[in-house]
């Protein structure tokens, strides 16, 4: 046990050093990245950047799996099951809250900015927290946790004319070029899409051997679809590769057909009993088939520019391979039914042309049901196992061509041994006698008893109380209103009470003033709120309290600090509203060819480069907070009668 854990930390440690050297690796780059002009010297930069980047996203895996107890040299020795694709999460640098949100704090809410130090403080923990988080639940409710808090920021200080000043600096998950911007909408999507690299990460963990490891991995995948699906329903001109909507939209395919493929994996019989079952074979098959058009869509919109730019090269030929794969697997599981599965009952058996594609040539269909003679039987299998082995060949043989990272290749296993069984059942199949030549076995049907569908993440599960809900109410304390705080007041109470109206909560509105009154004397208005009553701080206390606090005050009266809301105008900026890049010309050599282009009047507009689409996140599970903003106080709704005091 002491070797044991010796070898575990000399490999922990050896893994350190290796991360330290490809982070000054990466540092030298990318100081080189912002200083030339060259646009040669650029791509060669933004190359190396890449590779750096996949080495880094290597190195974190593997050291996440060591700290976890999982020896990645051993894993997959039980079960050799196909490997997925997971995404790496995208790294950002240390941000420091402090500056500018105490100035705002004490600018616009009046409030000393020192007194907020522990908020702040929770604030940067939470974000240094968040850039390494645990591949488990833990790091997605962690990951959820930061998001939420950003929602509660944007709603509370940003406003159109008005940004934090702050520089988010992120690197591309895709191809490690880095990028930065003034706009919070930046930070928001990126976590966002970590979100949704984190679910991939947790789905290709999981032992996809069994039905239940096969269904948790299915859950992950449709979670990272439907995050990548929100980032790029609700984000737009996204300044990295990784979060434009033609990756976004790629990758959304690639987590459905991993989804797809699991599902296939949670149906596959053990080995013992499927030749045994000949509508459970041909059920394999067809979701195998559909399992093969997936991974060919995928394909071929990562074949494709701009995607093809940027997506790994090992990427894409992995999904070719795979459709191949799957695709020759379909056709393996037909001729298991027709050679070993026991001839089922007529009315049992799917009609032809519910199986298999008909030929181009074919005019009509070539029978109502599958064949029943021996010989038949054996001949069309035999034409599937042929088809079956030519895919599995070229499975291999396109696997020759990849540029594999990983040291351990399960993928190629998984091919091998399907093709020596394949090879196996047609040496049986074939006799010295057999002089006919094989026909051509048609295509197989896609067809799936369960369609996976994107769903949302959950965002709601690490939703927390505001840091800075001691500032009050967002419908009123944030930086989209203006207020006036008036008082401390001294209220006293007349022969007809304290002559005003109250209504509402959290906080409460003075609805009336009665003209002449103690209230009217005092110089409380009609539309103020009530936030301090006797010294002590109400912006969060319901109507009751509120009026409980004042009948207790008696003859002497009650002391009150009350906001006024001023008419709404145009708030000076922190900071300057354009969003920055590294480098004179952009992120990559040029954005054009590498599918980021970016509008020209963008540089213009005050709104960021990086938008949220608050129409489109209204309705979303774990939006932000939507602030009412009055421009004239109105008369909140309450189930309380309101009554004069």
């Amino acid at each position: 046990m002491q070797m044991r854990c010796s070898q575990l930390q000399s490999r922990r440690a050896r893994i350190h050093q290796q991360i330290d050297k490809e982070l000054q690796m990466r540092t030298g780059a990318e100081n080189l990245y912002r200083a030339t002009s060259n646009n040669r010297v650029r791509e060669t930069v933004a190359l190396e950047l890449s590779y750096v980047n996949s080495n880094l996203q290597l190195l974190k895996e593997e050291l996440e799996e060591l700290s976890s107890g999982v020896d990645p040299g051993r894993r997959g020795s039980e079960a050799v099951t196909v490997p997925m694709i997971p995404l790496g999460l995208k790294e950002t640098k240390e941000l420091d809250w402090s500056t500018p949100l105490k100035e705002l704090i004490s600018v616009h809410f009046g409030e000393d900015g020192a007194s907020y130090e522990a908020e702040i403080r929770e604030l940067e923990a939470l974000r240094q927290a968040m850039r390494t988080p645990s591949r488990n639940e833990a790091g997605l409710e962690l990951l959820t946790a930061y998001y939420n808090q950003l929602c509660f920021l944007d709603a509370r200080f940003l406003t159109p004319a008005r940004s934090l000043g702050l520089f988010f600096h992120w690197y591309d998950s895709l191809t490690g070029v880095p990028a930065q911007q003034r706009a919070l909408a930046f930070e928001k999507g990126s976590v966002l899409f970590n979100i949704g690299a984190l679910h991939t990460q947790i789905g290709a963990r999981q032992n996809r051997s069994c039905a239940e490891g096969a269904h948790r991995a299915v859950e992950a995948f449709q979670r990272a679809a439907g995050t990548f699906s929100l980032l790029r329903e609700n984000f737009s001109h996204a300044p990295s590769p990784d979060m434009s909507p033609a990756s976004l939209c790629a990758l959304e395919q690639l987590m459905m057909a991993q989804a797809q493929e699991c599902v296939f994996e949670g149906l596959s019989p053990p080995a013992s009993m499927a030749p045994q079952d000949c509508l459970a074979q041909l059920r394999l098959a067809q979701e195998a088939a559909q399992v093969a058009a997936e991974y060919r869509l995928v394909h071929r919109t990562m074949a494709q520019p701009p995607v093809h730019d940027y997506m790994p090269v090992s990427w894409t030929a992995l999904v070719h391979v795979k459709a191949e794969y799957f695709r020759s697997l379909a056709h393996y599981h037909v001729a298991m039914a027709l050679c070993d599965g026991s001839p089922a009952i007529e009315g049992e058996l799917p009609t032809h042309e519910q199986v298999f594609l008909q030929p181009p040539t074919s005019c009509k269909p070539q029978g109502p049901v599958l064949p029943q003679e021996l010989e038949e039987r054996r001949q069309l299998g035999k034409a599937h196992l042929k088809r079956a082995i030519l895919g599995q060949e070229e499975a291999l043989r396109l696997h020759t061509l990849c540029r594999v990272l990983r040291e351990v290749d399960l993928l190629r296993a998984v091919v091998a041994q399907t093709l020596q069984r394949s090879l196996a059942k047609y040496a049986e199949l074939d006799r010295e006698d057999d002089f006919c030549e094989t026909a051509e076995a048609p295509d197989i049907q896609p067809k799936t008893h369960q369609k996976p569908e994107a769903r949302m993440p959950r965002l709601s599960q690490g939703k927390g109380p505001d840091l800075f809900h001691r500032l009050g109410p967002l419908s009123v304390f944030s930086a989209k209103n203006r207020w006036r705080l008036v008082g401390p007041i001294h209220l006293t109470r007349g022969e007809g009470g304290f002559g005003l109206t109250l209504r509402g909560d959290s906080p409460v509105l003075i609805a009336a003033v009665i003209p002449g009154s103690q209230a009217a004397a005092a110089g409380l208005k009609e539309g103020d709120y009530i936030v301090s009553v006797n010294g002590q701080p109400c912006r969060w206390w319901r109507h009751a309290e509120v009026v409980a606090e004042l009948k207790a005050a008696g003859e002497a009266g009650a002391s009150l600090q009350v906001v006024s809301v001023l008419p709404s105008s145009r708030l000076p900026s922190l900071g300057d509203r354009r969003p920055a890049l590294l480098g004179p010309r952009g992120l990559l050599s040029s954005q054009r060819e590498h599918g980021c282009t970016t509008p020209a009047s963008t540089w213009a507009s005050p709104r960021p480069l990086l938008s949220w689409s608050r129409k489109a996140q209204q309705g979303k599970p774990g939006g932000c907070p939507q602030p009412r903003a009055p421009v004239k106080p109105a008369l909140p709704s309450s189930s309380k009668r309101p009554g004069w005091l």
